[in-house]
């Protein structure tokens, strides 16, 4: 496959829980072709201890590229560097904040702010819950910014018999946003 035509996905992961949605993403892109970017949040580092066995390493590992959230100078920091987008999974109410106030001290706001400027799409896997009135209107603006706001809820009609069938199902479903089809999605009337 030529360098140009290669499809670059970013996974932003931030510190929320549901650090599994974006290990599951990780690893359901790995034999895909797709070319995988990786930036976590310094508390990304904090939510995974608390929510799995693996350590950073392992997941930096199952990304293509990885960088540093300070890395303000990598290559996702750039318009000119082509990606299909970027997905954060999950994604905090801070990180959700900062993109949507153009705050870009990190690399993870850097990256989604470039994804917005360029027209690409911004896939965010807001976890939190009960949302007040400044939480939908973040929302809101990230929306009007382009932003699809895709909060990890369990579809329930695919009969799930495991967490792992509902959260394949819903990286599934985000995936079907960049026309990636992963083989997960039990699909309504198939």
């Amino acid at each position: 496959m030529d360098r140009q035509d290669k499809v670059r996905l970013i996974i932003g992961i931030s510190g929320a829980s549901g650090i599994v949605y974006g290990i599951r993403a990780l690893q359901l892109l790995r034999n895909t072709g797709v070319e995988t970017h990786l930036v976590m949040s310094k508390t990304a580092a904090v939510a995974l201890a608390h929510e799995s066995t693996l350590k950073v390493s392992d997941v930096k590992a199952l990304a293509d590229i990885s960088y540093s959230n300070d890395d303000l100078a990598a290559p996702i920091s750039s318009g000119s560097f082509r990606t299909a987008g970027m997905i954060i999974a999950p994604c905090s109410v801070r990180s959700m904040s900062e993109i949507s106030t153009g705050v870009t001290s990190t690399l993870l706001a850097r990256a989604a702010d470039v994804v917005l400027k360029e027209r690409r799409k911004l896939v965010l896997l807001v976890r939190e819950t009960p949302l007040h009135t400044g939480h939908l209107r973040t929302m809101t603006s990230l929306s009007e910014l382009g932003a699809i706001i895709a909060p990890p809820v369990p579809a329930f009609y695919t009969r799930p018999d495991s967490i792992d069938d509902l959260v394949d199902h819903t990286i599934g479903r985000v995936f079907d946003l960049f026309d990636l089809d992963v083989g997960v999605v039990k699909r309504w009337g198939e």
